[in-house]
């Protein structure tokens, strides 16, 4: 009857051990399972991170480059374009004050001959005329003189007049031909200057335009050049302070995730322990207990009998 007992104890802590033990280790497989499947989602979330992380430093870096060469191609067109405008306007300012020119002195020399000429022809037609009227006027008083001699005081003072007259008219016309010559060379000295000045202000005023432009036109491409250059700063920095705070988000999820598993990991075992420990000193207290129990009948029993 003891042995019975003691084998039956015996089963059933076995029993209750196995059950423990497979308790103990579905725990097991479960925690584990459950840490897998949180470093799996960990790492699949690192993944899709960092694949954002790259997606967009790439799409940033493509539309800094992007904006880059349109700003340097529209910079480049603008300077071109405006540097053949004034190209073209200082060839159109430079053929237009040369026709001007052209046109200026053909019209003081045509104007100077055509004076020149007149003067001498009135010149010639006067002493002509001057000369046929006083040859005239001579003939006419040699025949007065011829036919009347008592007319010859009166001739005399015809040809003393005649000849004041001639010598009048003489110092007249030299008189005019002087003053036009002087007008004439007058003229021409205004013009000539006059188209020196016109000259020297258009070279002037094309100069400083041609400064004005070029200036304008630096100017312009340093600001677009400073503006580009601070645009890509202030991408750059913000990529890079992007890729620093996903970095830093994804070392800490990354050290809470495993400090979560190792401190499952630990409780796991540390519950393992204590109930293999427990399950143990169960077994053996229950063992010790039925030990004891059965002997101490066991020795009643033999008691009893030696006695009687």
């Amino acid at each position: 009857m003891s042995t019975l007992v003691v084998v039956v104890v015996v089963v059933v802590v076995v029993v209750v051990v196995v059950v423990v033990e497979v308790v103990v280790v579905v725990v097991v497989v479960v925690v584990v399972v459950v840490v897998v499947v949180v470093v799996v989602v960990v790492v699949v979330v690192e993944v899709v991170v960092v694949v954002v992380v790259v997606v967009v430093v790439v799409v940033v870096v493509v539309v800094v480059v992007v904006v880059v060469v349109v700003v340097v191609v529209v910079v480049v067109v603008v300077a071109a374009v405006i540097v053949i405008v004034v190209v073209v306007v200082v060839v159109v300012v430079v053929v237009v004050v040369v026709v001007v020119v052209v046109v200026v002195v053909v019209v003081v020399v045509v104007v100077v001959v055509v004076v020149v000429v007149v003067v001498v022809v009135v010149v010639v037609v006067v002493v002509v005329v001057v000369v046929v009227v006083a040859v005239v006027v001579v003939v006419v008083v040699v025949v007065v003189v011829v036919v009347v001699v008592v007319v010859v005081v009166v001739v005399v003072v015809v040809v003393v007049v005649v000849v004041v007259v001639v010598v009048v008219v003489v110092v007249v016309v030299a008189v005019i031909v002087i003053v036009v010559v002087v007008v004439v060379v007058v003229e021409v000295v205004v013009v000539i200057v006059v188209v020196v000045v016109v000259v020297v202000v258009v070279v002037v005023v094309v100069v400083v335009v041609v400064v004005v432009v070029v200036v304008v036109v630096v100017v312009v491409v340093v600001v677009v050049v400073v503006v580009v250059v601070v645009v890509v700063v202030v991408v750059v920095v913000v990529v890079v302070v992007v890729v620093v705070v996903v970095v830093v988000v994804e070392v800490v999820v990354e050290v809470v995730v495993e400090v979560v598993v190792v401190v499952v990991v630990v409780v796991v075992v540390v519950v393992v322990v204590v109930v293999v420990v427990v399950v143990v000193v169960v077994v053996v207290v229950v063992v010790v207990v039925v030990v004891v129990v059965v002997n101490t009948i066991d020795y009643k029993n033999t008691y009893v009998l030696s006695t009687r």
